[in-house]
């Protein structure tokens, strides 16, 4: 089956062992190391029109030389064989192309990261196991929940969204925000099972994050379950979910309180068209309308922000052209959104078009207009972006 531009974004996240995800291979004895990588830049259009709530319309325009979803990256996947376990070793580094400063070849002090753009360090862990029994990995790596849809999420070969997405980022949004939450690179014990006919399961524990009250007895924890079937319309069904608790020593500015969230999501493929359908939803776990997870999840008093949302994209192939369209939409209720958006209901929506042509077994070519729209009691905000560009695997 040849592989696609998602499929390779895909499987440059995840690491999958084979194809063209993997540019340069080394042996020495009986460890591979293996080099992979993707570099993009796009130019973006964006017009802001803000309407205060009472007030008159404002606009503004600007236009930028960008990453996109994703930012560059470049991966060192060491592998081996020792006795019946598959062990693995992953280093990835995502810098961008982002230049945060007015004056060319002079550091901006506002941004506190200069005018050159900065490394994310994404991927560091080590994995070991077979497919007998599972694989067990300790690091840092794609997180569980919320994985599967920012991995079909046929903007990840784009821009997308900007809203939210500021310097020094390296990054826009693509649908984070607009129908689902993002998922994050975080620190992992995680378990994964082998594949019995096409299911397979993930669970760990996560570095907790201190959203309320000062101290996390607990780790987070993180579960995934999907079904991948074949046929004449191949695809896949997963479920996910999240949960973390914090709690408080002394007195404390927050009162803590327990998140969770759960997700269901379903793709499949026939005669060049492939859909995609998702939703969520999420108590405490955080403003789903900024996209981060555990920001924004309470308020002072203890009440918990409502967050839920949905995404669904429709992708038809001619030849070496993909066209696609996707909607999606997020909604938080109560908890902090008071405090955030001067409401107790904050609705963040957007469609994006998009026109994908694999120029090469390299190089995609991508143009994508979004229309973003987010209403609350304080302003109603519409974004316009264009983005034209392209993004290269290796």
């Amino acid at each position: 089956m040849k592989t696609t531009p998602i499929a390779h974004a895909a499987a440059l996240c995840l690491l999958a062992a084979a194809g063209a995800s993997h540019a340069v291979s080394f042996t020495q004895g009986d460890v591979t190391l293996d080099i992979n990588g993707t570099v993009n830049g796009f130019y973006v259009n964006r017009e802001v029109k803000t309407t205060p709530t009472g007030g008159a319309e404002t606009k503004t325009s600007n236009s930028a030389i960008s990453n996109g979803l994703l930012p560059g990256w470049i991966n060192f996947v060491a592998t081996a064989k020792a006795g019946d376990q598959d062990v693995k070793a992953h280093f990835g580094f995502a810098p961008g192309i982002m230049n945060n400063s007015t004056i060319v070849g002079l550091p901006s002090a506002a941004s506190g990261v200069g005018a050159y753009s900065q490394v994310d360090t994404r991927n560091v862990y080590f994995q070991f196991g077979n497919d007998s029994w599972g694989r067990i990995k300790l690091g840092r790596d794609i997180g569980l929940f919320g994985q599967n849809i920012v991995l079909s999420d046929m903007t990840l070969l784009g821009v997308g969204g900007t809203s939210n997405a500021g310097t020094p980022f390296n990054t826009t949004f693509g649908m984070i925000g607009h129908g689902y939450m993002y998922t994050g690179f975080q620190p992992q014990i995680s378990y994964s099972s082998p594949k019995l006919g096409g299911l397979q399961a993930s669970a760990g524990i996560f570095q907790p994050s201190a959203y309320a009250g000062n101290e996390t007895k607990t780790p987070g924890v993180q579960a995934m379950a999907s079904f991948d079937f074949a046929g004449a319309a191949p695809g896949k069904v997963w479920a996910g979910l999240v949960s973390q608790d914090t709690s408080c020593s002394g007195t404390c500015a927050t009162v803590p309180h327990a998140a969770s969230g759960y997700e269901l999501g379903a793709k499949a493929g026939v005669a060049g068209f492939e859909g995609v359908l998702y939703a969520f939803k999420g108590k405490g776990l955080g403003l789903s309308t900024i996209g981060a997870q555990f920001l924004g999840g309470g308020d002072a008093a203890g009440n918990k922000t409502d967050s839920q949302g949905f995404l669904a994209q429709v992708t038809y192939k001619i030849g070496d052209t993909k066209l696609g369209v996707n909607y999606g939409k997020n909604t938080d209720e109560g908890g902090a959104t008071a405090g955030v958006f001067g409401a107790p209901k904050n609705d963040r929506k957007a469609v994006t078009f998009g026109a994908y042509h694999s120029l090469n077994k390299y190089i995609t070519l991508v143009g994508e207009l979004n229309q973003e729209k987010q209403t609350n009691a304080a302003a109603v905000e519409k974004v316009r972006t264009i983005s034209l560009g392209g993004i290269m695997f290796f």
